[in-house]
């Protein structure tokens, strides 16, 4: 049984530890409402993308010859895998690491080659220490992302595609749903889905669309400088998707941890009691039983 000394060392160590994780939930929480403020203000910004995109590619005689549109057979997939810099934040890492090496075993079983791309620490760390090879890794902005790391990662992804080192790339990232949950997702990034460009036309649909707008350049040009925007957007919304994910996952996760440190402290409050309680009626029984030696 441990001495009165070690549990009350060991209640120390565990107060502490509930302090430091405490502290993270409060942090995580404040960030998470601003993580939560910019994804509702990106959102409505992607929608209106993708619909400036359908009413100009019902315009375009025909889409299908541009760069990111073009269709080819897949020898090759880049998978882009959205993880955090750090840990602490529950299953936020794994599971998403999980799903990308399940897409990854579906692609080799077709006979597809893959290319790995990834973002943040944690996903790269894993990836190396399964002796991967990365064609492309960013970090340090998890957490905060900005556009111009959305840019940067688009832009690589562009000339991979265009250069045709790659035939598909696929995106898995965590989608923020409420703070507790948060759900694994998989997009396909390159070739640009022909569903988010309305899909099938014909050509009475094209007059009509045609007619009611009057376009300077021609569509076709509008919707070639569209497409790398649509891209870089779709990417920064991940980005932001992922980082109120890791931030609710993290908060969860700490809360979880500190109630199960305040149950600890109770439970070795309660066995310090004890351990106090026995050496008290120890020294008690050897008081009376000193005193019934001398009485004797």
């Amino acid at each position: 049984m441990a001495s009165l000394q070690d549990i009350r060392r060991r209640i120390t160590s565990v107060r502490n530890t509930r302090k430091i994780t405490k502290a993270l939930e409060l942090v995580a929480g404040a960030r998470l409402r601003r993580a939560q403020t910019r994804i509702e203000e990106m959102r409505p910004y992607a929608d209106r993308m993708q619909e400036l995109m359908v009413g100009t590619s019902r315009a375009a005689a025909s889409f299908r010859n541009l760069a990111l549109m073009q269709r080819r057979d897949v020898r090759r997939v880049a998978v882009l895998v959205v993880t955090g810099d750090r840990g602490l934040a529950g299953p936020f890492n794994g599971q998403v690491l999980r799903r990308a090496f399940e897409l990854e075993r579906t692609e080799r079983a077709e006979g597809h080659d893959i290319g790995w791309l990834v973002t943040g620490r944690k996903g790269a760390s894993t990836l190396r220490f399964r002796r991967y090879e990365l064609t492309a890794n960013w970090a340090g902005f998890a957490d905060k992302p900005t556009y111009a790391d959305a840019q940067a990662i688009s832009h690589r992804l562009a000339e991979l595609y265009s250069a045709e080192e790659v035939d598909r790339v696929v995106l898995v990232y965590n989608r923020y749903v409420s703070p507790l949950v948060q759900r694994v997702t998989t997009t396909d990034l390159l070739p640009i889905p022909e569903g988010v460009l309305g899909g099938e036309r014909d050509g009475d649909v094209v007059k009509a669309k045609r007619g009611d707008f009057i376009y300077e350049p021609e569509p076709e040009e509008i919707l070639q400088r569209l497409l790398p925007v649509y891209l870089e957007t779709e990417i920064y919304r991940a980005l932001l998707e992922s980082a109120a994910s890791f931030l609710a996952a993290q908060m969860t996760a700490m809360r979880n941890a500190s109630k199960n440190a305040a149950e600890l402290i109770d439970n070795l409050t309660l066995a310090m009691n004890r351990a106090r309680q026995a050496e008290i009626t120890q020294e008690i029984l050897e008081v009376v039983a000193g005193a019934d030696a001398l009485a004797g």
